[in-house]
């Protein structure tokens, strides 16, 4: 491969990897780490459709916040796979996605509270939990120590 395919392939992966990342914000379960409104709670007609306006309020308030993050975590590949990576420069972008990223979570613990408030029992039911999960548990990292 020429030199100008190559850094075009490692653009087009830097890309994804941001995409998939700003995923996890878009995901609406994730938007409230795991559990968004009373899935699980008997809820009215009418609390359903206050939760579902409360949602899209939120993702349409978070959207901008979500592409500024999108795109400094591009900026931040870009800066790692340069010929002569700065860390002056990279610190810099850490603390850019840093600040965006608390913005985020003031703004979504200002929407778990108010969805709290439509159904008191939100955030109770069925998440991604403190659980492993199907995670191998300790001692399979990195390295030795996985006996199975």
């Amino acid at each position: 491969m020429n030199k100008p395919s190559l850094e075009k392939i490692r653009l087009i992966i830097s890309l994804l990897a941001a995409l998939g990342l700003s995923l996890g914000a878009v995901n609406p379960a994730w938007a409230q780490d795991g559990d968004w409104g009373c899935m699980n709670a008997n809820v009215t007609p009418e609390q359903s459709a206050q939760l579902f306006d409360l949602r899209q309020q939120f993702m349409n308030n978070t959207a901008g916040l979500r592409q500024q993050m999108m795109v400094k975590r591009t900026e931040l590949t870009a800066l790692w796979r340069s010929e002569a990576p700065d860390q002056n420069q990279i610190q810099a972008k850490q603390q850019e996605i840093k600040a965006l990223k608390d913005q985020l979570q003031a703004k979504r613990t200002a929407f778990r509270l108010q969805n709290q408030q439509i159904c008191p029992k939100a955030g109770l039911g069925t998440g991604r939990g403190t659980g492993r999960g199907m995670a191998m548990g300790q001692g399979c990292g990195q390295g030795r120590g996985c006996n199975w």
